[in-house]
């Protein structure tokens, strides 16, 4: 069976809060790690949030 295109991720804030997103990204389109500025509830600021594995 072929891979599928896309993966699931996990988008973490580097406001250092801990908070973080789950999303998919096609793994063959983007290549390069997924930064994203999204809201942060925690610090209630909008900050970038990286690409990290789920664990």
């Amino acid at each position: 069976m072929a891979k599928p295109t896309t993966i699931k991720i996990r988008l973490n804030s580097t406001a250092g809060t801990g908070y973080f997103y789950v999303t998919k990204k096609n793994a063959r389109t983007m290549t390069d790690k997924m930064v994203v500025r999204k809201y942060d509830p925690v610090v209630r600021k909008h900050v970038e949030f990286r690409e990290g594995k789920i664990k």
